[in-house]
């Protein structure tokens, strides 16, 4: 459904060119949902400019759908659905009548594009102000019509940019459920970016890490976490002199385990950690080093970034720089 070669988008800003996407190889099958990670600024939404044909690219090549984006977006477009990251409904438009409209746009027949507007306005919570105009919307509101008419002629490929920004819970999680449905009932393949992490772990099957315009990591998120990250064990004591005395004993029975120490408190990182911790436990008891506190966490998305670029993901969310640098170019 995507095959692209060194695709490649380069900005100017202030006479200095800025590259938001480097030679970026991807493919994705058909039915697959795919979420490109990455912190703002990493590339992720000028790659959906990209293969959405909104923006053309410096270099590299890309297909979508089996349609080159250069040399056909027309037939890209009729393809695909997209959800981007700004408001795309006319504001002086009733919210039924846009869905309407948006469907007979993709060729739906009236009758087929008000029953579809109907499923979406009940399952996205939208029945309330389904007559009202667009501009007397909330913002999580306008971002729900939004999602409804990415989805209005359940795409064969589906885009989705930030979809749950400004979603509350409930929200985000039907969105996470009509994501599910589509892939169930109709096989549709979907590409997302996301800085939900939790997200992105169970929604995707794969996940795309994205950086600096380049491709850094790409599989399933248990393989990426058991590759790049593993479990983490905080051990706690009350003496300095314990917590140094346990990472001894860590690094004689656990190989490859990457040690932390601060104080009285020990963090170890390992593959497999969680079924290490009753062992670890018993050889500090046999060794008379008391343990205060324990806590076994499994690996999230975040780590596997933080050990890839040494950043945290979620450290990095909020800067919205690349939406910044595409608009001023």
């Amino acid at each position: 459904m995507i095959r692209t070669s060194g695709l490649t988008r380069h900005f100017t800003v202030k006479k200095q060119t800025v590259e938001a996407v480097r030679g970026l190889d991807l493919h994705v099958g058909k039915g697959e949902l795919v979420a490109l990670l990455g912190p703002n600024g990493a590339g992720k939404s000028t790659t959906l400019r990209m293969l959405t044909t909104l923006l053309r690219p410096t270099a590299g090549t890309a297909e979508v759908a089996g349609h080159d984006v250069t040399a056909d977006p027309r037939a890209v477009r009729s393809a695909i659905g997209y959800i981007g990251q700004g408001n795309g409904a006319g504001h002086s438009q009733r919210v039924r009548d846009e869905l309407h409209s948006q469907g007979r746009a993709y060729g739906m027949n009236a009758a087929a594009a008000r029953t579809r507007a109907a499923e979406l306005i009940g399952s996205l919570d939208l029945e309330a102000f389904a007559d009202r105009v667009v501009s007397s919307l909330s913002g999580g509101q306008r971002r729900r019509l939004d999602i409804a008419m990415g989805l209005i002629h359940a795409p064969e490929l589906l885009f989705l940019d930030e979809p749950s920004t400004g979603l509350d819970p409930q929200n985000r999680a039907n969105l996470a459920e009509h994501v599910r449905r589509l892939r169930a009932e109709h096989g549709t393949t979907m590409v997302l970016t996301t800085h939900y992490l939790e997200e992105a772990d169970q929604l995707a099957e794969r996940v795309v890490v994205i950086d600096h315009g380049r491709v850094i990591a790409d599989d399933t998120p248990e393989r990426l976490k058991s590759a790049y990250a593993g479990d983490r064990i905080t051990l706690r004591f009350d003496h300095d002199r314990d917590a140094a005395r346990a990472r001894t004993c860590v690094l004689g029975i656990a190989d490859g385990a990457v040690t932390d120490l601060t104080g009285a408190t020990l963090q170890v990182r390992l593959d497999g950690g969680a079924e290490l911790a009753p062992k670890l436990l018993r050889a500090l008891d046999d060794t008379l080093v008391p343990v205060a506190a324990v806590e076994v966490a499994r690996p999230t998305l975040d780590d596997v970034f933080l050990n890839l670029t040494g950043r945290s993901l979620r450290e990095e969310a909020a800067t919205g720089s690349e939406q910044k640098l595409e608009i001023a170019a």
